[in-house]
């Protein structure tokens, strides 16, 4: 069974009356990359500030490391690095002094070495010396990322790593992530309001919406469901309707606007429906599959906005 590193439960926060988070759950076990997805506006980062004792939320639970944040404070934030929102430095100041005076801050003894090596890790090599304000946005990111490792944490939180960046940049930080993942082995928690990212990176997520989580699970099994959402665009849409209900009984319930139907349905069905619909006189032009969490999703930013 799967250590749970971090556990949220019923967790809800308003401000001057608004409700920013209406108890929300979930669970990261060690070694996850967890995404933690929802449109901009969700309450992701009010979430992962809570998570950070930067905020209190008004009533549900945080443990971390199996400890309460309320009641062990310190040394849960000691496990833990985190980027929220941009991350920000002396830009006077070199990359490594920067991280220098990080350290002595924060009361822990960093060597020259250790700074160095963790300056190489995040892929600054050769530009330890460069002020902070020479650097392009994704270096920045990568100091970020550096000053979040410079006491070893276990747990990392990135919140939306990669906005702002070029493509190559995403690909940079993307797999800059995923090496803390399988060669450090953290734990690490990434918020993004984007679908693709968290497909591609992560191994386990949850999606919120108006401050609420709505589902959680392994990324691969959420998205390649059987289940899909498929649209037939055809000649006559209330015949090909009528066929399919009396043909395909688990059908339920199909949508019609502008010569399209469409409708959830096993994969395995698509074939055999298209055949019986062009057997039965329907011109079918085309048939557009998506994936049910997907059209979910894209559902719930066209709601948000």
């Amino acid at each position: 069974m799967s250590e749970i590193v971090v556990s949220v439960s019923g967790l809800s926060k308003s401000f001057k009356g608004f409700k920013a988070l209406k108890k929300v759950s979930f669970q990261v076990n060690r070694n996850d990359v967890f995404g933690f997805l929802g449109p901009n506006g969700a309450g992701k980062s009010t979430t992962l500030r809570c998570m950070l004792s930067l905020i209190s939320p008004d009533s549900g639970e945080i443990k971390v490391f199996g400890q309460s944040l309320s009641e062990n404070r310190n040394s849960v934030l000691s496990n833990i690095g985190s980027i929220i929102e941009k991350p920000d430095f002396y830009t006077y100041l070199s990359a490594f002094r920067n991280l220098e005076m990080i350290g002595r801050i924060s009361g822990r003894s960093v060597s020259k070495s250790e700074i160095y090596d963790i300056l190489h890790f995040v892929g600054l090599e050769g530009r330890e010396k460069s002020k902070f304000k020479t650097f392009s946005h994704g270096m920045k990111q990568r100091l970020g990322i550096a000053q979040a490792l410079m006491h070893n944490p276990d747990l990392i939180v990135l919140d939306e790593p990669t906005t702002g960046l070029d493509p190559q940049g995403i690909v940079d930080i993307r797999e800059l992530i995923l090496k803390l993942s399988q060669k450090e082995g953290k734990t690490i928690i990434l918020s993004s309001h984007q679908l693709s990212e968290i497909e591609m990176i992560a191994n386990r997520m949850v999606i919120i919406n108006k401050g609420q989580s709505l589902i959680e699970g392994g990324v691969s099994s959420l998205l390649n469901s059987d289940q899909i959402v498929v649209r037939f665009e055809v000649d006559s849409p209330n015949q090909f309707e009528r066929l399919v209900s009396k043909e395909f009984k688990a059908i339920k319930e199909m949508e019609i606007h502008d010569g399209f139907v469409e409708f959830e349905v096993e994969k395995k069905w698509i074939p055999e429906i298209n055949k019986a619909v062009v057997k039965n006189g329907v011109n079918v032009s085309a048939i557009e599959q998506k994936r049910k969490l997907e059209d979910y999703f894209i559902k719930m930013i066209q709601n948000q906005e």
